[in-house]
């Protein structure tokens, strides 16, 4: 069982590494762009990020997923050939839909430039997303063929080119004139430059024997009945994508239609540093579909509870005090990560990462109704967030600006995580650990009062964020919101930090000594 109580832990860690180097490069590009660029140019690019999102995952066609499960199955059985084809069909469906999108995506960026939004000098970067999406849409054929031989590392060398290469490429147009439609076409060359990247891993580290050129090709009747099979596992995916890109972004897009472009960059920069309590949820949500599936399919009941246990704690015990945190400093964030003139997204910012909390939630019940073969109804769940989002959006941004997008978010993302954690309680009949997310809501509540006392700017952000950290971990301690088996979670942390393991290890030990007693 000591394994088991790791597994969770052990498997999300090592996500959320991953997810945190990239955040931060993410970060970096829009440290940059946002001081190489007015706020209204940032606006521009900010105006670009929905059709980015949603046309590089409408174009995938949910297929990166499917050749994932389909190669390792046949894989796992060492059916070569299998592999083969659909790791080559895969490919040859991705490069079909990606050419058509790009074609939708041109032809559509006049209508909505200045027919929809009447800002004609949006109309360049809208149409450069067009050369962004076959890139990007080949880069995620060849991760799904990665994830497929669970070559994780490989899937991190590809993002991480990605994104090496497009702030060096953005940054540098932007220098030499080419304003926002450099750092969109930038974003185009760095996808270039992480599929030449891609392809050479591919090239290395991928059997040959599973794709060379030996097979006998198949009739395209047998192809045709191959995309089949894989529309099938991808169409969920691609709808669920898709609910999840308007979940983020059509206040975005609303805001493109009534308001001045610079609030787009406003509201694009408190968009993701609200994401930030996200990394948490992502990296144990991949994590908890597999061991759900496990305890259901022992049915072992108690080993089902302690997984769901240790997912909504590991969540809320991470995510909730770093909302807190954005919340109480979301000015002097702004003004450190973006400068002083996008100190006005402040407003949207402390609103939004409550929304971004329920929506860490969503992500755990969502996998875990996944790992127990009910996968639709978190799906279902998120078209009605999403629609909730789309109508919410439509009233409130035009009387509150971009408070009103957020409100419209925050408000959604709400209605989803009720209605899947109720869907999760009734499949199971498991509840959530009430008593200990209880005690680490006081927790935070310490920490919101403490910050608050402390000066709001950027020092004061400093000096908050150790004091209110301090408080934090000393309330949870003493009310033991934490189980003595939590102390894994930060056991593989500690694991990470390089010569400071070992002072660390002792007051991991002390603690679940003190959460033994």
């Amino acid at each position: 069982m000591s394994d088991k109580k790791s597994k969770l832990a052990a498997g999300s860690i090592i996500t959320l590494l991953g997810s945190i180097i990239l955040r931060l490069g993410g970060f970096i590009y829009r440290f940059i762009l946002s001081r190489l660029l007015s706020t209204t140019g940032y606006g521009l690019v900010g105006l670009t990020l929905p059709f980015q999102n949603i046309f590089i995952i409408g174009a995938s066609g949910g297929v990166p997923p499917a050749i994932a499960k389909y190669v390792s199955q046949y894989k796992a059985i060492d059916d070569k050939e299998m592999v083969h084809r659909v790791s080559i069909t895969g490919m040859k469906m991705m490069i079909f839909m990606a050419i058509i999108a790009s074609i939708i995506m041109f032809l559509i960026s006049e209508p909505i430039a200045v027919g929809m939004w009447n800002k004609p000098e949006a109309l360049l970067p809208l149409r450069l997303v067009s050369v962004i999406v076959p890139f990007s849409v080949l880069v995620g054929a060849f991760r799904g063929v990665f994830q497929g031989f669970y070559q994780m590392k490989n899937i991190f060398y590809s993002k991480f080119i990605e994104q090496i290469f497009t702030i060096i490429i953005a940054s540098s147009l932007v220098i030499v004139g080419w304003y926002a439609a450099g750092a969109v076409l930038g974003t185009a060359l760095g996808f270039l430059v992480s599929l030449l990247g891609t392809y050479y891993l591919f090239k290395r580290d991928v059997n040959d024997a599973y794709l060379d050129e030996k097979f006998p090709k198949i009739s395209f009747r047998e192809e045709l009945k191959l995309m089949k099979e894989i529309f099938k596992f991808s169409i969920p995916v691609v709808i669920s994508g898709i609910a999840e890109i308007f979940l983020y972004d059509t206040g975005t897009f609303f805001i493109g239609m009534f308001l001045p472009t610079f609030f787009a960059g406003f509201y694009t920069n408190a968009s993701a540093i609200a994401r930030i309590p996200l990394m948490v949820a992502n990296s144990v949500s991949i994590s908890i579909l597999p061991a759900t599936s496990e305890a259901d399919s022992l049915e072992d009941k108690e080993l089902l509870k302690m997984y769901m246990h240790q997912s909504y704690r590991y969540t809320t015990v991470t995510s909730l005090p770093v909302s807190a945190f954005i919340m109480v400093y979301a000015v002097p964030l702004m003004v450190l990560l973006f400068g002083s003139e996008y100190a006005k997204g402040a407003e949207a910012l402390w609103i939004l990462v409550g929304g971004m909390f329920f929506f860490s939630v969503y992500l755990i019940a969502c996998s875990m109704c996944q790992g127990l073969g009910k996968p639709t109804f978190p799906m279902y769940s998120l078209i009605i967030g999403a629609l909730v989002n789309v109508v919410l959006s439509f009233i409130l941004i035009p009387i509150y600006d971009i408070t009103g997008a957020a409100i419209g978010t925050t408000a959604a993302t709400f209605v989803l995580m009720v209605m899947t954690v109720g869907e999760l309680v009734h499949l199971s009949k498991i509840h959530p650990p009430y008593k200990d997310l209880f005690k680490m809501i006081i927790a935070t509540g310490f920490m919101i009062a403490v910050m608050y006392l402390i000066p709001h700017t950027i020092i004061g952000m400093f000096i908050g964020l150790i004091v209110g950290s301090l408080v934090y971990m000393i309330v949870i301690l003493l009310l033991k919101a934490l189980k003595p088996e939590d102390v894994v979670f930060i056991e593989n942390i500690i694991n990470k930090t390089g010569p400071l393991k070992k002072y660390l290890t002792k007051i991991a030990n002390l603690i679940k000594i003190y959460l033994t007693n």
